[in-house]
């Protein structure tokens, strides 16, 4: 894949239209005013027919596993339709992109919800599960939030867990702790829980990793206001409180003590980072189209300033930046139609550039438009603050150096 074909092309021109005219407008309302983003979001939904889509496939899921019949569960994963795997990625792809041209914060507000929550009950979840609390959360008919980081976890998310789930003894649970820089978690109806299991004997560090499916208004869970943040006020992010939080064996993801645990949540972080050089992609794009602008339009000594060289190298690498992210893209479509999966090291090598590179694209656009850029009407100055948060969450830049560095060592 080399460029966007005409299909793509011509619904990548229908969301940027959608975006422009109903979520550009409402940027200060959700970025700075504390307006929830979700009625714009399930507009948007609404105008794609995703919820639509994500219905059917929840069905044709639903009605696969009712049946039981594992050969012809078999069968269909034999036939393994390249094209249209490759298009239902591409279609994935475009609206991270438009929408983080603008709003990058969207982005991780509609991914935790749909992609984090939705996604793990559609994992790991029993039949039961799914038919319970997924479909709402794949349709953003409620939100979801996926809570794994606590106040003294950050990159040692397993290692410094303090939440704790407890067997009463009648088959359920007591859960009690917290939970940080939750996604969503002010605004959740479903929240995705992970935390360890505390059993009498058994060492802190080796403790088993168990999630549960917790609803808004359980006694004893308390969701903070959304916190005051550095960039994506788009995604309203806060805290969540356990104590004595009761929860029936029937809210254990997959009913199994076993069901989750760390393979479950490190493969969630994989999922995040495959996403990142899209969500880049677009910051990077949009940085580059106002820097280009302004470097044509602004005068000085007589000048437009792209008559200088100095601006003229920004602008050449962020071209180079903007080429080497969406060929990152365009391979990650081409892995999901050839039906292969990204080795660690290659996901977090993507994560990492993809981060570093829109910080760095987006930091030159705000040097570009030197005094106007660093004014909040400019718009780069909120590309410049959003793109900082790439390098922090779904894994520290620093610690996705460790995972390249590992896998390389231990292949």
């Amino acid at each position: 894949m080399i460029q966007w074909n005409e299909q793509q092309q011509m619904i990548r021109t229908m969301v940027r239209g959608f975006v422009e005219k109903e979520i550009v407008p409402q940027l200060d309302a959700i970025e700075y005013e504390g307006v929830p983003p979700y009625d714009l979001l399930r507009k948007m939904i609404r105008t794609f027919g995703m919820d639509v889509l994500a219905t059917e496939q929840f069905k044709r899921q639903i009605a696969r596993e009712q049946s039981g019949n594992e050969a012809g569960e078999h069968a269909e994963s034999k036939q393994h339709d390249p094209a249209a795997a490759a298009e239902q990625a591409a279609m994935r792809m475009i609206p991270i992109i438009e929408l983080c041209r603008h709003a990058q914060g969207l982005v991780t507000a509609m991914g935790v919800s749909m992609g984090l929550a939705g996604g793990a009950i559609m994992s790991k979840g029993t039949l039961a599960q799914k038919q319970r609390w997924a479909l709402p959360l794949l349709t953003l008919e409620k939100i979801g939030a996926w809570a794994i980081s606590e106040p003294d976890a950050g990159s040692d998310a397993f290692g410094q867990m303090h939440t704790l789930a407890r067997r009463d003894g009648q088959g359920g649970y007591l859960i009690n702790g917290s939970k940080t820089w939750t996604t969503n978690g002010p605004y959740a109806d479903t929240i995705i829980l992970i935390c360890k299991l505390d059993e009498d004997g058994v060492a802190p560090a080796q403790r088993k990793i168990v999630a549960f499916i917790l609803d808004a208004g359980m006694s004893g869970l308390t969701q903070s206001k959304p916190f005051q943040k550095m960039g994506i006020g788009s995604s309203p992010t806060g805290e969540l409180f356990l104590s004595d939080v009761q929860a029936g064996p029937e809210r254990l993801l997959g009913e199994s003590e076993e069901a989750y645990g760390r393979s479950g949540a490190k493969g969630t972080f994989m999922q995040e980072r495959a996403g990142i050089a899209a969500m880049a992609l677009g910051m990077v794009e949009r940085a580059q189209e106002l820097s280009v602008q302004y470097a044509r339009d602004r005068v000085q000594f007589g000048q437009p300033i792209g008559a200088n060289q100095l601006i003229q190298l920004k602008l050449a690498k962020m071209e180079v930046a903007r080429m080497n992210l969406q060929n990152m893209v365009f391979r990650y479509i081409e892995l999901v139609g050839a039906g292969q999966q990204m080795s660690l090291a290659e996901a977090s090598a993507m994560k990492l550039y993809a981060a570093q590179a829109a910080m760095e694209v987006a930091t030159e656009a705000v040097q570009i438009h030197g005094g106007y850029g660093y004014m909040r009407e400019s718009r780069v100055e909120q590309l410049m603050r959003d793109a900082k948060i790439l390098q922090i969450y779904a894994g520290t830049d620093e610690m996705q150096v460790l995972a390249i560095a590992r896998d390389l060592l231990n292949r």
